[in-house]
């Protein structure tokens, strides 16, 4: 993976890091004071920064641009190699394909999509960037490490700026649950706080078998539990997507491949039930496609990414499911308030 916007600055994952003279610290991103104090107010990058990487299903290389964007602008994105397209948001109700990966696609014009954008969303998510131009050469972006790992390290060394525009946090009020094949759900439920996130799945494949996991999201969290944990994929599966040209990009270095009691990697796994931590991985960046942040607990039972969407359609579909939270005042209004009453 190539890095752009110090001076070819090796990190801990071995990447040349190229940014802006005129950051500072994390090149921009807010201390955990001024994050504590503007948790409410909407973020963006500090300033642009581009990778290069191998597309998972294509085998081809892509460049990929992430670029800061005006407050309201939301998740939004653009297809470089077709010159001149619109950018296009990444909500739910713009997912066009969900067998394979999370596919994103312009209404007025479906031949502009951008496949596998999950990762890049629960990063998103977890690392609380409410606006931002995801720009891709090509219909599907880079697979990186098959994880969020890599996309976070991108956003860290952009930054992030605080916009002077509250957030609006959409609010679960009632339990909302979809089905489907096999006993598999997911479902939302009303909250006090956050996100939280529960994923129980079950695979014949003995590597992978019962698994469970759980968490508050929060981004020292995500950083620390499941940014890495990489997608996996059974070893006939992949014989078969690689038969039908599919899966060109894939590699043992960005996905877990099992066989059976097997795992193919010859490092094995990263984390103890590093399968269950993926597919909560999915969640939160299938999840931030509402558009906005949310309050709610999710539970998914052998859940992906079609029954994530679909219960997303199902949330918005009624209004009396959900309503957005006020979050207070942006800065300025509070120092204008702050002025009156010491006045």
């Amino acid at each position: 993976m190539q890095v752009t916007p110090k001076q070819g600055v090796k990190t801990a994952r071995g990447v040349d890091v190229i940014r802006p003279e005129t950051a500072s610290g994390l090149d921009g991103s807010p201390s955990r004071t001024e994050r504590s104090s503007s948790k409410n107010l909407q973020t963006t990058l500090a300033h642009p920064i581009h990778c290069q990487g191998i597309a998972l299903h294509s085998g081809v290389t892509v460049d990929l641009h992430l670029s800061p964007a005006a407050a309201n602008t939301g998740i939004r994105f653009q297809r470089s190699d077709k010159e001149g397209s619109p950018s296009f948001p990444a909500t739910y109700d713009h997912i066009v394909d969900t067998r394979l990966s999370t596919v994103v696609a312009c209404q007025t014009d479906p031949s502009l999509r951008v496949a596998t954008i999950e990762h890049l969303m629960a990063a998103l998510n977890a690392c609380e960037i409410d606006n931002i131009l995801i720009s891709v050469s090509g219909p599907e972006l880079p697979v990186l490490d098959g994880a969020s790992d890599a996309f976070a390290f991108l956003i860290q060394c952009a930054g992030r700026k605080i916009l002077d525009t509250p957030r609006q946090v959409i609010e679960i009020l009632r339990n909302v649950r979809v089905e489907g094949e096999d006993g598999a759900f997911a479902e939302l439920r009303p909250a006090q706080r956050g996100l939280s996130l529960a994923i129980s799945l079950s695979f014949a494949a003995q590597a992978i078998g019962n698994q469970r996991y759980a968490m508050q999201l929060n981004e020292q969290r995500f950083m620390e539990e499941v940014a890495f944990c990489r997608t996996f994929v059974n070893r006939q599966d992949i014989e078969h997507l690689q038969s039908i040209g599919l899966a060109r990009g894939g590699s043992l270095e960005n996905a877990v491949v099992v066989d059976g009691e097997n795992i193919l990697n010859p490092a094995g796994l990263k984390i103890e039930r590093e399968f269950a931590r993926h597919k909560l991985l999915d969640a939160i960046g299938d999840l931030y496609c509402a558009g906005h942040r949310m309050q709610a607990g999710f539970i998914g039972h052998k859940s992906g990414h079609t029954l994530n969407n679909k219960l997303l359609r199902t949330v918005f579909s009624d209004a009396s499911n959900w309503r957005f939270v006020p979050t207070g005042p942006s800065r300025s209004v509070t120092k204008a308030l702050r002025t009156r009453v010491a006045a």
